[in-house]
């Protein structure tokens, strides 16, 4: 989805930031994992595959895909963009009579950024920016019947569980926005900063370069 190829949004943990080519091949290694294959429910691409995906997730209409990096080594350490990554949000418009209807996905493929809070931050920042800029009213999540962390941070976030399907051993959950859901949303949100992206970035190239 191009409206975000020039999006950068800053929480208090991490920054989102357009999927890249750049950030290709981390993701991709990330993808070898068995662990983020089951989660994800995905299969290993090779590195071109990859590539092409990344490119279809940034032009299909139907996807809308964040980068998620450590804000402190992105914005205090200066480092490049693929060594503070931490893993992906995306929103897929899922039913094409109904584009207010969103799956929200979530992966924090690194290990040791897990129970920090982090998925809740971004789950929340996502939804703010599905609401916003692309006019979402109801948010669904598939989840592994496995996958207890994920389901219990979405129900805090007040989902509800929507149905189960036991073939592929998945729970959906739902949320639907009405006015008391955004106003939470702008509430607790309310600290995200959103920014052009590619200035912030040559601003920031600016900066460690002095």
């Amino acid at each position: 989805m191009r409206i975000n190829d020039n999006t950068l949004m800053e929480g208090h943990q991490v920054v989102l930031v357009p999927y890249n080519a750049e950030h290709v091949p981390r993701y991709h290694e990330w993808m070898k994992s068995p662990e983020l294959q089951q989660l994800t429910a995905s299969e290993p691409l090779t590195l071109e595959k990859e590539y092409d995906m990344q490119k279809s997730w940034r032009e299909d209409n139907d996807k809308c895909t964040f980068i998620i990096l450590d804000k402190q080594q992105w914005t205090d350490a200066g480092a490049e963009e693929e060594q503070c990554m931490v893993g992906d949000v995306n929103i897929f418009l899922t039913d094409p009579t109904d584009l207010t209807l969103a799956e929200l996905e979530v992966m924090i493929a690194e290990p040791h950024y897990r129970g920090k809070g982090i998925g809740k931050e971004v789950t929340c920042m996502m939804m703010l920016y599905g609401v916003n800029k692309l006019g979402i009213k109801r948010f669904q999540a598939k989840i592994g019947l496995d996958n207890q962390v994920s389901i219990s941070m979405f129900k805090k976030l007040h989902f509800q569980e929507a149905s189960v399907c036991k073939v592929f051993k998945e729970v959906t959950l739902e949320l639907a926005v009405d006015e008391s859901v955004r106003t939470r949303l702008l509430d607790d949100m309310a600290y995200v900063k959103e920014r052009d992206y590619r200035q912030t970035c040559s601003h920031r190239k600016e900066l460690v370069s002095q």
